[in-house]
């Protein structure tokens, strides 16, 4: 009897939730508010194209629009989408591709020709029930790259609008993969130019320096060669436009090792680090053009003992940097020089790394240099510990 009621109950409180659920489906009390449908079609439209934009951000490729085409395709609720770059197919989605793509590049060129949106017959054999084709450019400035192409049963004024705003969509994120490749190439020409400009005496002088213990002391003579092989193996590497603080400092002591075998005790070297900020990307070759300076021009024309002290501190979201001499100054006109790029200038890549880091982080992020004649030089910088799109 205990178990027959136990039944019982269980079965009243199940129909009772049933109830409910029912009772809150009935009254929109269970559904989450979705909006209209017109604002269902936003979020499609949205969703869609946030889809397809990564893609393209990689350019007017096979691989980039055969990911994205098919996003596309859906944008405009075509029979197949294709995408040409004039001389081929690039990518095609939907129906009959058999058929047409074979007579995808045909269609796509009155449009490469004229820059124009066009309406043609499909007119290839096997092709129904798709009857029509709508091409529009992909423009990238002002010139015609190639095309995007709808093929349905019969257009429309909307669905020809729909095809032209959807071509004016993919040519912008193809211009700004263009820009982003164009932004790659000044970077990696800014990185060229300051390798240029490291100091030809310093590579001739530490040559020089291993000659001179290869007789005297053959194992500072090799750990010196070393040394050198791996400067100049990081310097002129082909890793990316970022390092690690850690990765740039083991250069930079390689760099000051061979100095200190052309100074000896003339050159001392004071180096604080935070141990939490060593993983912390920063732009390639930032720190090492700013410790050559140091030497080259803060010390090396200097009476008697000078040093080069480099901090690197945690400070909460930040890593701040210094590179500090107690060598002859210079007059602030000398910074506003450098800084600017102007040409004459001999401080090695001082203007170079001031405008990488106002490129890349922004323009509070670029150097800060104190100096004086007599006064010594200290060049200060700070770096996010975190940037999207840096790291090493």
């Amino acid at each position: 009897m205990g178990d027959l009621t136990g039944a019982l109950t269980l079965a009243i409180a199940a129909a009772a939730v049933a109830v409910a659920v029912l009772g809150l489906r009935r009254f929109n009390w269970w559904r989450p508010d979705l909006g209209t449908t017109a604002d269902r079609a936003a979020y499609e439209t949205l969703h869609l194209t946030s889809l397809a934009a990564p893609a393209l951000r990689g350019g007017l490729t096979q691989a980039g629009t055969t990911r994205a085409v098919k996003h596309l395709r859906a944008l405009l609720g075509s029979r197949a989408v294709a995408i040409t770059d004039g001389q081929r197919l690039l990518a095609w989605d939907g129906a009959a591709q058999d058929s047409l793509g074979s007579c995808a590049v045909e269609h796509a060129q009155a449009v490469m020709d004229t820059g124009r949106s066009q309406v043609l017959m499909a007119a290839c054999p096997n092709s129904e029930p798709i009857r029509e084709v709508v091409v529009t450019p992909l423009v990238s400035g002002t010139t015609v790259i190639g095309t995007l192409a709808a093929y349905v049963d019969s257009s429309s004024a909307n669905l020809i609008r729909a095809v032209d705003e959807v071509g004016s969509w993919v040519s912008g994120q193809l211009e700004l993969s263009e820009l982003d490749a164009t932004r790659t190439r000044v970077a990696e020409a800014e990185v060229r130019a300051l390798r240029a400009q490291i100091s030809p005496h310093f590579i001739y002088n530490s040559l020089n320096a291993i000659a001179s213990f290869v007789r005297t002391d053959p194992d500072r003579a090799r750990e010196l060669l070393l040394e050198f092989a791996d400067f100049t193996r990081y310097t002129f590497r082909r890793a990316g436009d970022f390092t690690t603080l850690a990765d740039e400092l083991r250069a930079i002591n390689g760099y000051l090792l061979l100095e200190r075998a052309r100074f000896g005790e003339r050159l001392g070297v004071t180096l604080r680090v935070a141990p939490e900020v060593l993983p912390v990307s920063i732009p390639f070759l930032c720190l090492q053009p700013l410790v050559e300076n140091a030497v080259r021009h803060g010390l090396e024309t200097k009476n008697g003992q000078g040093t080069v002290t480099i901090l690197a501190e945690d400070a909460g979201a930040h890593c701040l940097i210094s590179v500090e001499d107690d060598g002859v100054g210079m007059a602030p006109e000398r910074v506003r020089e450098a800084l600017s790029g102007e040409p004459g200038s001999d401080h090695v890549g001082l203007g170079n790394v001031d405008e990488r880091l106002r490129t890349i982080f922004g323009d509070a992020y670029g150097l800060t240099v104190a100096t004086a004649p007599g006064a010594g030089t200290k060049v200060s910088l700070r770096v996010p510990k975190f940037q999207p799109g840096v790291h090493a």
